[in-house]
């Protein structure tokens, strides 16, 4: 395989690719490296490959003719045709392992690594250009990027490794963490190795393996699974495994007083058997605390309180345990202050407080609460009518994305909305 790398510091890449299994792979002209330095292609006395952005602002710019040039000449060096070609952005798609797979495939490939505020966008218009990205994050250049691009794809190359297999039982190979290792001593400092990898029964140890990387996964890094093809023995297992579970610090709310009627007024609203049933539903399925049902309202607790009575020691839990055991998380409440009070009590601190609505303005992400959920507990405000009161979205710590916002049509029903919440927030984390 041939990598192309167009960088303004070749030296960079000197170290990393003349030590370890690399510099093997090179000596074994199993990979090839062609660097190509856009200060080659300049024609001014400075070599001069940036320049000021227009429309003003901070940094400079990489021009476009140095790049256009380099990627000529590797054409020119590739029977007239650029090899694929990717430049590190974080604009790019995120690159992973399949991305990883795909491009071992290649016969040659080219890395461009952006400098300064980045390249001249119409770079991108003259050139098949495809852009990723290695992280969320910010680096000096493309370099660091690229390298860790290089490696990741030159290590699935057929005699790359020491052992074929190796490639194949890492993390992210099978779309999961990979599974924690031991080695000899049997003992140290206190701690055994696993019974199960002493065992010398291959079938057992396989077990081993595949339950521990789905645990690591679970705890770790959950939204892997979403794009992993499990078996039926992986999910069975997974459901009763011991992780963390972030549910059960987490609370619903769902208030009927004080809210927003059509026109906008303060108003109460009338407790629904279906929100009562859907969302207990929900509440059980993802493992929460509880589901607040908050109305001030006496003659609608009374209804609340004989509707619980039906399925929780009357004929109906007998019937349907199922929904028995869902209903068994409602929490009648007066008012929000009760709620609050009641987490306060079981939990042994203050909840956060977390609104939501179409209409409303999001001040934490979905990834920023569930870190929180980590550490404190927090109820979830769920308005019926049109939404929750001014009064109500004040006292909020924090109000979440509204669904749908960039969509013209935004008007879930409660129970549609506080499910799809809950998904965004616990998903596997639940």
């Amino acid at each position: 395989m041939k990598i192309n790398l167009v960088t303004l510091f070749p030296e960079f890449f000197s170290s990393p690719l003349d030590c370890g299994l690399m510099q093997r792979a090179v000596a074994a002209n199993l990979v090839e490296f062609a660097f190509h330095n856009p200060r080659v292609y300049t024609d001014d006395r400075r070599q001069s490959v940036d320049d000021r952005p227009y429309g003003g602002g901070p940094g400079m710019v990489m021009l476009a003719d140095p790049l256009a040039r380099a990627l000529r000449a590797i054409a020119e060096s590739s029977s007239g045709k650029i090899p694929r070609a990717f430049l590190l952005s974080p604009r790019g798609r995120p690159f992973d392992q399949s991305l990883a797979r795909e491009l071992a495939g290649e016969k040659e490939i080219t890395l461009l690594c952006g400098r300064y505020e980045g390249i001249d966008e119409r770079l991108r218009a003259l050139f098949p250009l495809e852009e990723i990205s290695v992280g969320d994050f910010v680096l000096n250049g493309g370099e660091a990027a690229a390298l860790a691009v290089t490696e990741a794809v030159c290590r699935l190359l057929p005699g790359f490794m020491g052992h074929g297999e190796s490639a194949l039982e890492e993390s992210f190979s099978a779309g999961i963490l990979e599974y924690p290792h031991y080695t000899r001593p049997e003992e140290y400092a206190g701690l055994r190795a696993p019974e199960e990898l002493l065992s010398g029964d291959h079938a057992c140890i396989a077990r081993w393996r595949r339950r521990e990387a789905l645990l690591s996964t679970l705890e770790r890094r959950p939204e892997l699974l979403e794009k992993s093809l499990l078996g039926r023995e992986d999910m069975d297992w997974a459901r009763s495994s011991p992780r963390k579970l972030l549910g059960p610090g987490l609370y619903l709310a769902l208030l009927h007083y004080p809210v927003l009627d059509r026109e906008g007024r303060v108003s109460s609203t009338s407790l629904t058997n279906l929100d009562a049933h859907d969302l207990a539903r929900a509440a059980r399925a993802y493992g929460l605390g509880g589901l607040f049902i908050v109305t001030p309202m006496e003659d609608q607790r009374t209804i609340l309180d004989e509707l619980l009575a039906h399925w929780l020691s009357g004929p109906g839990g007998q019937s349907n345990p199922d929904r028995r055991e869902a209903l068994a998380r409602v929490i009648p409440a007066a008012d929000l202050d009760e709620a609050v009070s009641l987490v306060e009590e079981r939990h042994g601190q203050s909840p956060k407080i977390w609104g939501s609505g179409a209409r409303a303005e999001m001040t934490i992400t979905f990834d920023g609460a569930r870190k929180i959920l980590y550490r404190h507990p927090a109820i979830l405000l769920l308005g019926t009518g049109h939404g929750l009161a001014p009064e109500i979205l004040a006292r909020c710590d924090a109000i979440l994305p509204p669904l749908r916002w960039v969509a013209p049509y935004n008007h879930l029903s409660v129970r549609c909305a506080g499910t799809v919440l809950l998904d965004r927030l616990l998903g596997e984390w639940g």
